[in-house]
């Protein structure tokens, strides 16, 4: 039979379980949610603008770490449909209220569709960088230019060694 003095130590026992268990899950979270915020079918600049392939095309955005750290976005500046673009060019200017940002290609290209809705709503680029904040979409002259451009895991690691 177990005492009074027996059952409270097994329920303060458990709460430290439990509290350690909590501190565990935490991280696990963290590094869950890092894993969704960089897609692993983009690929990733050290400036911090992301790309994906679509078919001839490829679209373009900046990345979670990248928004995050300008701030609340509220202007884009994008470029012209037609315009040609070379990797590592810059192709636009996001302005938030801590600052004012160019852009710049991952791949070289020429610009077939900006994304219009960031005229009157640049807050979608915070909403979410990587779907509906996206910028541009480029039909890819040289699709072998992103080639040394990193993957999600890649790009993760940078982060990390950069200290961000």
């Amino acid at each position: 039979m177990m005492t009074l003095a027996t059952i409270e130590k097994v329920i303060k026992g458990w709460g430290a379980v439990k509290e350690g268990f909590a501190a565990y899950q935490t991280p696990l979270k963290l590094l869950e949610e890092a894993r969704k915020m960089y897609p692993k079918e983009y690929r990733y600049t050290k400036e911090h603008e992301w790309m994906v392939f679509e078919g001839n095309r490829a679209r373009f955005g900046i990345t979670h770490y990248a928004q995050d750290h300008l701030g609340d976005v509220v202007f884009v500046e994008l470029p012209s449909v037609g315009r040609t673009l070379k990797k590592g060019e810059s192709f636009g200017v996001v302005e938030s209220v801590k600052t004012v940002s160019d852009v710049y290609a991952p791949i070289s290209g020429r610009v077939v569709e900006v994304n219009e809705a960031l005229t009157t709503s640049p807050e979608l680029v915070n909403q979410d960088p990587h779907g509906k904040g996206w910028m541009i979409v480029v039909e890819v002259e040289n699709p072998a230019e992103a080639d040394d451009l990193m993957n999600s895991e890649a790009y993760e690691e940078y982060l990390k060694e950069a200290g961000h």
